[in-house]
């Protein structure tokens, strides 16, 4: 039996920037993606904490150090600069596995450095 678990989580991240002229996915600072073990071009859910959208999309490393948390392509119209947003991946695992998993998480504050971390 195979099961789907959280994997990976940052939540409160703050939107720093938008482009809609972009193909798509959600750019996020190398340094966080990496500390809760998101991949590029992983797929994500991401939850808008300020309007209640929720979207798929993939993750793209911005630079390291920077924070930056941008919307791109259509996900652009989906918040705006300074929403709060939850950034979640799954993985799918065996029941074994599922029993031990742990997930990593960052909570970040509202310059998007990492406030607590969980894992």
């Amino acid at each position: 039996m195979q099961c789907c678990l959280l994997k990976s989580k940052i939540h409160r991240a703050v939107v720093t920037g938008a482009d809609d002229d972009y193909e798509g996915s959600l750019t996020i600072a190398s340094d966080l993606a990496e500390r809760v073990g998101l991949l590029p071009y992983e797929r994500i859910l991401v939850g808008n904490m300020g309007n209640g959208e929720r979207f798929e999309t993939y993750v793209i490393y911005g630079a390291r150090g920077s924070g930056v948390i941008e919307l791109n392509g259509a996900t652009a119209h989906l918040g705006k600069i300074g929403d709060r947003l939850t950034i979640m991946s799954y993985a799918w695992v065996d029941a074994e596995e599922a029993r031990r998993l742990k997930p990593s998480m960052i909570v970040l504050n509202e310059k998007n450095v990492i406030k607590t971390s969980i894992s």
